[in-house]
């Protein structure tokens, strides 16, 4: 099919000089903090026409695509009930809605259901509805809910009275998801956001029956660099106020049963210190890295807190192995491990020391703590998934060590897991490193070289991308594709260490490692060399713009979701949402070095003259994480210096966010629109 002329973006260049060099933005124009101007709506609409255009050849293919995702899944999927306080919550979907309906039933599963929050109902009339938290007072009266109908995190917090059956008057807005209430459920509070940086950083106690207006401002964050929370502690003895930048954590308590009271800290900020913490039956479990990279386990009371001398050791610091997590109990501890890129979940009885794992049965697999609401239980939940094994919800007596499966995820569509082939791999980086890949196929599919593959990674953050199922993966693997994870470094997958070599100026570990998997998954015979496709989001976005201007003939096809791209610009920027939070993680620009450093390696700026793979974008217009203009000034850039003609493509959604589009459904959409690109791609591999 021969395609029009794509959109061009007009040039206005724009000189920004910093440390004696000086840079040129020919596209700085596309930023629109209203996103009103006309002008820049038209170029995203234009483009978005584009996208329309040069997909349409497989709008029969995308459509098939969908109706196998959501054909998979379960129309009356539930969640697995828990019990808090006399009542059993879960939520659970109808055939054919986007949204969760969330519901109740006091004393047993048989007793009549009573309706708490319909999602489908509260997102009529809205283009995005999320509901980004539901919380119940004590006395199961009032059900405090957080809805996001903006896609920028922007949250409005209502209350709903279950006794009259309506929601009260006050309503607040510009909050974060963040809600906890007092013991007495007289009192909630809450989080506003800064209505620039969109920082949640002043928490408010809100007393119900009042005027938000006239809410107390109970603690303001001063230090942009931090991240803020709150919720109910397990046990509910507190309400816990953490702070978080990359490498430094504070935690405050205020008790749940002194809501006038103030917070104080658990542990003062000390600059490199991380550590969070649970509390059962009057005593504080820790998991800190102090002294301890890979983090250990301590204890101690509230008396004691401040002074970590009088701390007890329960699990020391290991080289081999991360402490992810802790679940505090009355007479148990769980503890959450990372080791050779696996995790596992390893149990403690506190009174007399017994120690023991839960461990998966398949390599690579996923396990983690599921709901547990209660510190006064013998009964651990957790999950367990794989690449082939859809997520399944499991309890065991810790006592007895009896395992009972409470769900296993329906997949439906005829789907078998004796049908594909899962396994982990290793490849070896230029500076001697293995990587990790976790790797999966349909069982006629063969690592021979002749079949093409989806490689994706993450890298930053510490976030390690894990070997979940992915229902969409399936449409992939039964067409004959490779999908594979490079557990590049910047992520945490092998240990702190893992994480502390691909971030700031270690960066080019994390896009070195991908590039170096991709290679030598091609050279080794395993994946088609010529039908070898990359895909990231958000900083994995960065990771897809940094390979594809370093080594493009990698790659057939690329996918860059809502990708960070405009690195130095954005960095500088201190105006931007997540600015001054992220320098620990990518360095300050301010600085010279980290200037150099962030430079090399920015795709907008590294942008060159040369040919480039297929290229799939895609963006929300309100996403407040990524600014909507770095992809799409990045894609105007590539259009005006790349030396070939493939593919390339802008999607921007006009409603949405960072997460994408909102619904049980509609993602799938987004989904199949991305995997039509690489099948079609996969299916003509001329350039």
């Amino acid at each position: 099919m021969t395609y029009p002329e794509p959109p061009r973006a007009r040039k206005a260049p724009v000189s920004l000089s910093r440390h004696g060099h000086t840079r040129i933005d020919e596209y700085s124009w596309l930023r629109d903090d209203r996103r009103e101007d006309p002008d820049v709506l038209t170029h995203l609409r234009a483009e978005n026409r584009w996208f329309e255009q040069t997909m349409a050849d497989t709008a029969e293919l995308q459509n098939q695509l969908y109706e196998e995702m959501i054909g998979r899944l379960d129309p009356d999927d539930s969640s697995v009930p828990f019990l808090k306080r006399g009542y059993w919550y879960y939520y659970r979907y109808e055939p054919g809605l986007e949204y969760a309906i969330h519901a109740r039933k006091k004393g047993t599963l048989d007793a009549p259901e009573e309706v708490l929050l319909n999602g489908n109902e509260r997102a009529e009339g809205h283009a995005f509805y999320r509901l980004g938290n539901l919380e119940v007072s004590d006395d199961h009266r009032f059900i405090a809910i957080a809805e996001d109908t903006l896609s920028r995190g922007q949250h409005e917090v209502r209350v709903f009275d279950t006794r009259d059956a309506a929601f009260l008057p006050e309503v607040v807005e510009n909050a974060s998801s963040s809600l906890a209430w007092s013991e007495c459920g007289h009192y909630l509070f809450y989080l506003l956001k800064h209505p620039d940086t969109l920082l949640a950083y002043r928490v408010m106690r809100h007393r119900l029956g009042t005027d938000p207006a006239t809410d107390t401002l109970v603690y303001e964050e001063q230090d942009n660099r931090f991240y803020n929370a709150l919720w109910r502690s397990r046990s509910g003895s507190f309400i816990m106020l953490g702070h978080h930048s990359t490498d430094t954590t504070e935690v405050q308590l205020l008790r749940a049963d002194d809501p006038l009271g103030t917070f104080q800290p658990f542990l003062a900020r000390m600059t490199g210190h991380e550590y969070d913490i649970d509390h059962a039956a009057g005593r504080f479990f820790v998991r800190s890295n102090w002294e301890a990279p890979n983090f250990k386990v301590m204890s101690t009371t509230e008396a004691h807190s401040i002074d970590m001398e009088r701390w007890r050791e329960w699990i020391g610091h290991r080289r081999d192995a991360m402490v992810s997590e802790i679940l505090a109990f009355d007479d148990w501890l769980v503890v959450a491990e990372r080791k050779d890129g696996l995790r596992a979940l390893r149990i403690v009885r506190l009174d007399n020391g017994e120690d023991r794992y839960l461990e998966g049965t398949e390599t690579p697999a996923v396990l983690w703590p599921a709901d547990n609401h209660s510190t006064d239980t013998r009964k651990l939940r957790y999950g367990y998934s794989s690449l082939v094994t859809p997520s399944q919800v499991w309890e065991v007596d810790l006592e007895n060590h009896e395992k009972k499966l409470l769900k296993q995820d329906s997949v439906l569509g005829g789907y078998d897991p004796k049908h594909y082939r899962t396994r982990r791999l290793f490849c070896t980086a230029r500076d001697g490193t293995r990587i990790p890949v976790s790797c999966v196929h349909h069982r006629n599919t063969h690592l021979d070289g002749r079949a093409p593959a989806l490689v994706y990674a993450y890298g930053s953050y510490g976030a390690s991308m894990d070997a979940w199922f992915r229902n969409s993966i399936i449409s992939l693997l039964d067409r004959g594709f490779i999908y594979l994870i490079a557990h590049v470094r910047g992520g945490q997958e092998l240990g702190r260490d893992w994480y502390e070599q691909g971030r700031q100026m270690n960066k080019w570990n994390t896009f070195h490692d991908f590039i170096d998997v991709t290679r030598e998954l091609q050279d080794s015979g395993r994946i088609d060399p010529d039908r070898t496709y990359a895909m990231g989001g958000s900083a994995g976005g960065l990771l897809m713009g940094v390979v594809i201007n370093e080594a493009p003939e990698c790659f057939h096809g690329v996918i860059a979701a809502v990708p960070f791209v405009d690195v130095v610009t954005t960095m500088l920027d201190d105006s931007i949402p997540l600015t001054t939070g992220e320098f620990d993680e990518w360095g300050n620009p301010n600085e010279q070095d980290a200037y150099r450093y962030m430079l090399s390696y920015s795709p907008y700026d590294q942008v060159k003259e040369q040919d480039y793979p297929h290229l799939m974008v895609t963006t929300g217009l309100h996403d407040s994480q990524v600014q909507y203009w770095e992809p799409a000034k990045w894609v105007a850039r590539l259009r005006d210096r790349r030396t070939n003609h493939g593919r390339l493509i802008l999607r921007t959604d006009m409603d949405a966010g960072h997460g994408g589009a909102s619904g049980r459904y509609r993602q799938y959409r987004e989904v199949s629109e991305e995997f039509a690109f690489l099948l079609d791609l996969a299916s003509n591999t001329s350039p």
